[in-house]
């Protein structure tokens, strides 16, 4: 069976991107507590209303190997959805990240955990336990429907979501556009006529 996880972790998002022909980004304010961590994993979806992250903790004590926390908190950043000790029981129970369209806080203490967390912003404002919410329905996050099982990409530059019978099309697509790139600044990088070459070819398409 193939490691989707492992060959994901060693693309660029940006490839992942180029893969998916630009499209399924999530909301670009999320980005990493800490910059230069990496997540990739299979979603697991929560969606919650502002501010009650009970249903989080639930999702946490479901956690299935290879799965990375993706919480739908609307965007809501006065109540945060997650601090330090739920993302730790979220890194114990074997989720590879967490991906958070909401706040967080706890930020130092969450950055010293080395467990990569994504979200919209920070609060000092814990959040409520009312239990209201979904657990495993897919969600939508800047028009892209994220559905339980999708591949999730996620670096500083952003996060993406690869639908699970895209998988192999989009790293395929993924791994050739990287290699095209490489060699193109192989060829081109570095030597002044090469450059005015193809800056030339592109500005007279």
């Amino acid at each position: 069976m193939t490691n989707w996880l492992e060959k994901f972790q060693d693309l660029p998002v940006t490839a992942v991107s180029d893969g998916l022909d630009k499209y399924n980004h999530l909301w670009p304010t999320i980005k990493p507590v800490k910059e230069t961590q990496k997540a990739v994993g299979y979603a697991k979806t929560v969606q919650i209303p502002p501010g009650d992250n009970q249903l989080v903790l639930k999702a946490i004590r479901e956690a299935q190997e290879g799965e990375i926390l993706i919480v739908d908190a609307g965007g809501y950043v006065d109540r945060a959805a997650a601090g330090d000790f739920i993302m730790g029981l979220a890194q114990t129970m074997g989720f590879t990240g967490a991906i958070i369209n909401g706040a967080v806080r706890d930020i130092q203490e969450i950055r010293d955990l080395d467990f990569p967390v994504f979200c919209a912003g920070s609060t000092p404002a814990a959040g409520f336990k009312h239990g209201h919410g979904s657990i495993n329905e897919p969600i939508s996050f800047n028009g892209v429907v994220v559905h339980p099982g999708d591949l999730i990409v996620a670096e500083e530059d952003g996060v993406v979501c690869v639908p699970q019978d895209r998988i192999e099309k989009v790293y395929e697509k993924a791994q050739n556009k990287l290699k095209k790139d490489e060699e193109r600044e192989a060829k081109v990088l570095g030597d002044r006529a090469a450059v005015v070459e193809y800056l030339d070819g592109q500005l007279n398409k």
